[in-house]
């Protein structure tokens, strides 16, 4: 089993890697969100996080309830093909949402113009938005559920690759060997998200995007929505 298990550990780490660096909807929601949230990359970092452990901790349980019970693969799959289904509808739900809110608050606040006068004689235009400096005050002093929301789409988002891994050391009853590629798989996943996250969300706060500041909440539920659309049509 020594042999086997080495390579399992290497295809663990391998399929970990890229399994999260072709799934766009592993990172691109939180550095959107980060952005039209204003999250620090601390904050990003931990959401992010907890995100992952969600969805590598919700199909390891699953893995072990269908070896346990004597499941096959193909069911399994089955199982985990219905959840990314309900995830990636879910994603399009909350993107299409956050999209149409963003556009709304959007034309809510552009700038406009008015005429002031003081006195008789003295008249100046003056160019303001109605929603400007308490806009984000109100924001972070009520609940904000968008992590939540996040959180929840990943504990139903499957990782199909992670399934077989389990069933060959499992299969072969070496606990020992289930428990090293599901730490491996997981953490390799969940550092190729953070680091992806963490590089992103740095790294868009370099973009001139100063014009489009008043669209990042549409331009995010957009960002989300396209992924959703991605993982349904086009298989991602």
């Amino acid at each position: 089993m020594k042999n086997e298990l080495v390579v399992l550990m290497i295809t663990a780490a391998s399929i970990g890697f890229l399994h999260t660096l072709f799934g766009p909807d592993h990172y691109v929601p939180f550095v959107v969100m980060a952005k039209a949230r204003k999250w620090s990359l601390v904050k990003t970092g931990w959401i992010t996080l907890l995100c992952g452990l969600g969805h590598i901790f919700s199909s390891v349980l699953i893995g072990l309830a269908g070896i346990a019970l004597g499941i096959t693969v193909s069911k399994l799959n089955v199982i985990e093909s219905f959840r990314g289904g309900l995830a990636a509808w879910i994603l399009i739900a909350f993107g299409l949402v956050y999209f149409i809110w963003g556009m709304h608050k959007a034309f809510k606040n552009r700038p406009h113009t008015h005429w002031h006068a003081h006195g008789e004689k003295t008249e100046h235009l003056h160019t303001h938005k109605h929603e400007n400096d308490h806009l984000h005050i109100h924001n972070e002093d009520g609940k904000n559920i968008t992590p939540w929301i996040l959180f929840t789409i990943f504990l139903f988002g499957p990782c199909e690759p992670l399934i077989p891994l389990l069933m060959y050391p499992a299969a072969r009853s070496s606990y020992w060997g289930l428990l090293l590629v599901t730490g491996i798989f997981g953490s390799v996943t969940i550092i190729t998200m953070l680091s992806i996250v963490i590089i992103s969300s740095w790294g868009i706060n370099f973009l001139p995007i100063r014009k489009l500041e008043r669209f990042t909440h549409a331009l995010a539920g957009g960002a989300v929505l396209l992924c959703g659309m991605a993982i349904v049509f086009l298989g991602l």
